[in-house]
């Protein structure tokens, strides 16, 4: 079981590096929203990653066979992400244009934060794939052993999201030096990031069919933790 822990604790900390929209939303949230805010939104993200990973360990390889049949969820998936990045890229407020923090900052309404965080999460058909690939890879580590299954994942989304802590505590500390001009840019960037990242899943929803092989994905997946 130590060495299961011992294991996980690594990837839990680069998991929680993964440069994605995940990581983007949560660092703004705690920035103008503040501490107990992008905990919410992060609670949000870790059940719906501990939901693909139960999907993933009852279903694995014949799920992700079926994904790969099913381009067209990475079109659906993206075509949410991208719009919702357009949206937060144009929208705009009265309370965007003021001149301090404390001003623009409204009531927080955590469990509309942590839905936010969930569905985030969950729209993105790209997380279930790496869940599966991560299980299939590790599983025969782990003697296909439940006990030993659980042991590691929750040492791992443990691990995770302590570093969120972190990055979160680090983030809230550039509050005092925002203003409504900074606040404005940083919204627009989130948007462009939510877009580009929503495009890249739709361009993978139009690949031919062998771009999304089970075997090549498991075969990168081992390939980079021999690395």
């Amino acid at each position: 079981m130590i060495e299961d822990i011992q294991a996980a604790i690594p990837l839990g900390f680069f998991l929680a590096f993964m440069i994605g929209p995940v990581f983007f939303v949560l660092l703004e949230t705690s920035v103008i929203k503040g501490f107990r805010a992008a905990v919410a939104f992060d609670l949000g993200v870790i059940v719906a990653d501990a939901l693909f990973i139960a999907v993933a360990y009852f279903s694995s390889f014949q799920l992700l066979e079926n994904l790969s049949n099913q381009p067209g969820l990475y079109v659906f998936g993206g075509t949410i992400l991208a719009v919702y990045g357009l949206i937060i890229y144009f929208k705009r407020s009265k309370k965007d244009l003021e001149t301090t923090v404390d001003i623009i900052v409204p009531k927080t309404n955590y469990i509309r934060l942590f839905i936010k965080g969930f569905f985030l999460n969950f729209i993105n058909i790209g997380v279930l794939v790496f869940w599966l690939g991560v299980i299939i890879v590790v599983s025969p580590n782990l003697d296909n052993d439940t006990n030993r299954f659980l042991t590691f994942f929750g040492a791992m989304l443990g691990a995770y999201f302590i570093t969120d802590l972190v990055k979160i505590v680090l983030a809230k500390q550039l509050k005092n030096k925002l203003t409504g001009a900074i606040i404005i840019k940083i919204k627009r960037l989130l948007g462009l990031i939510l877009v580009v990242c929503g495009t890249i899943l739709i361009v993978k929803g139009f690949l031919p069919k062998d771009q999304f092989n089970p075997k090549d994905i498991i075969e990168d997946i081992e390939h980079q933790r021999n690395e």
